[in-house]
């Protein structure tokens, strides 16, 4: 099978090319596609690159940062102003993955993959695409709810909250293989606190349904509380509600079921 590559110096030209050609696909860090044509996917016959700097771009303010839809995780890491994020970059494969795979990239990874992506999720992100409607912004859920309709759209950036201190944002990747095994269960949580209780509790998991989701049940459990055992204990056991894991060589559904309570305890509890 012969597949066509084509480079562009700008997002939008990449844009127009992805958007004109259903059988287009863009190309990041590589980790995902070219695993896809290596393993003979045909419905690829066009590999779309660009060169434009824009992707690569990371910018930060007090509240919110925005990050290129190029940015390689081993950039995450290199940036001290990027701290909070650090653990779900180093929780993607081993260095030679890390070098390669971006932010951008990992929206699409399917489970048991994508962790970055939970950590997104739990930080509100914004996803900017670019596609034949022009340039538009998606929250991220909606994003992931659509994620399969988005292969005529590029993606641009991905902007998400900054969290006001380092114990608001906590997140925790279980594989049995570390660091680049795939997930068992990711969790990821954000947790603004205003006069000492939670508002605007943000629980996101992955590998615990079809594609990463909030677990609105225990954010529900924890809102207006401080975080205490007893907010804590009913978060846990409100965490597989609503949640649709599957079994897999990894772990059973069962399996992710019964340990998701057990590890959001230790995520909020500060345990190892």
């Amino acid at each position: 099978m012969t597949v066509t590559v084509k480079t562009f110096a700008t997002s939008g030209e990449a844009a127009a090319a992805l958007s004109s050609d259903r059988s287009a696909r863009y190309l990041g860090g590589g980790t995902l596609v070219m695993r896809a044509l290596n393993e003979g996917d045909i419905s690829v016959s066009t590999v779309v690159r660009a060169t434009d700097q824009a992707l690569a771009r990371i910018e930060v303010t007090n509240l919110r940062v925005t990050i290129g839809a190029g940015v390689t995780f081993a950039r995450i890491l290199a940036e001290r102003d990027l701290g909070f994020l650090h653990a779900p970059a180093r929780s993607i494969g081993g260095p030679a993955v890390r070098n390669m795979g971006t932010v951008g990239g990992n929206l699409f990874a399917p489970s048991p993959f994508g962790d970055f992506t939970v950590a997104l999720l739990a930080l509100d992100a914004t996803i900017a695409m670019q596609g034949g409607l022009g340039t538009r912004d998606l929250p991220i859920e909606e994003f992931l709810q659509s994620r399969d309709r988005q292969n005529g759209a590029l993606v641009l950036a991905i902007s998400c909250q900054r969290p006001a201190s380092a114990d608001a944002f906590r997140y925790r990747k279980v594989a049995r293989i570390k660091p680049k095994g795939g997930s068992v269960i990711t969790l990821a949580a954000h947790l603004p606190v205003s006069s000492g209780r939670i508002s605007g509790a943000r629980i996101a998991l992955g590998s615990m349904a079809a594609t990463q989701i909030r677990a609105r049940a225990a954010e529900r459990a924890l809102e207006g509380r401080s975080l205490d055992s007893s907010a804590i204990s009913a978060a846990a056991a409100a965490i597989a509600e609503g949640t649709s894991p599957t079994d897999s060589a990894l772990a059973s559904a069962w399996y992710r079921r019964e340990v998701a309570g057990v590890h959001l305890r230790r995520l909020l509890s500060g345990q190892e």
